[in-house]
């Protein structure tokens, strides 16, 4: 698929999905039961101990049925790890513009992480697809509205403090989507295996991205 392509999959759905876990057997699960609540764009973080392994397993799983992404990526040799291990777009919580270049060079989606409004102009003019507003519990949906109102133009995508109460607000204020990490994939059910509070927790967050588009 090209970047435009994954670019759009990614708006439309609205929702980025964050997962940690200790093993590529509970990613993968994770993954299809995100997959089963209608969530099909999903980032597994280079925080997580053999994170290329992982990448692989989640695609020969799923394969194009998500549009599968490696997040705190922060140099561009892990970025190519990455895109070479099967993930189609990236994440990182700063802007490293090696990292932006190499994405490009490869047409996939690259999302660096910007919390101020000179890091915000910085990744976009570098050639951000999106930039992800991170901590976004630092400023919630008010901050993010007034980055939005100078800089229309730039997709935002908060990260850190949505929720079900938050997601709405957020949305308001001008998010082009939202990155959702425990808030969505709980650790505890994680732990428990419980795939089936991760299925009904994503179909629950797909509703209330679908009545916030709706009333915007």
């Amino acid at each position: 698929m090209s970047r435009q392509s994954d670019l759009q999959r990614v708006l439309d759905g609205g929702i980025v999905a964050i997962i940690r876990a200790s093993s590529g057997e509970q990613l993968v699960g994770v993954a299809e039961a995100l997959y089963a609540g209608g969530i099909d764009v999903i980032e597994v973080t280079f925080t997580v101990p053999g994170v290329l392994e992982i990448l692989s397993a989640v695609k020969r799983s799923l394969g194009e049925k998500i549009l599968l992404g490696a997040g705190t990526v922060l140099d561009p040799e892990s970025a190519r790890a990455a895109l070479l291990a099967g993930a189609e777009f990236i994440v990182a919580p700063n802007v490293n513009r090696d990292v932006i270049t190499l994405c490009r060079r490869y047409d996939k989606v690259v999302m660096p992480g910007a919390l101020t409004p000179t890091e915000v102009v910085a990744a976009w003019e570098s050639g951000a697809d999106i930039v992800k507003v991170f901590p976004a519990d630092v400023g919630g949906p008010g901050y993010l509205k007034a980055l939005h109102g100078p800089l229309p133009q730039v997709r935002l995508l908060p990260t850190g403090g949505v929720n079900l109460e938050t997601i709405g607000d957020f949305i308001s204020a001008g998010a082009c989507a939202v990155g959702l990490g425990s808030a969505l994939v709980e650790s505890q059910a994680v732990a428990d295996g419980d795939m089936e509070r991760i299925r009904s927790q994503a179909e629950a967050y797909v509703a209330a991205v679908a009545t916030a588009r709706a009333a915007s």
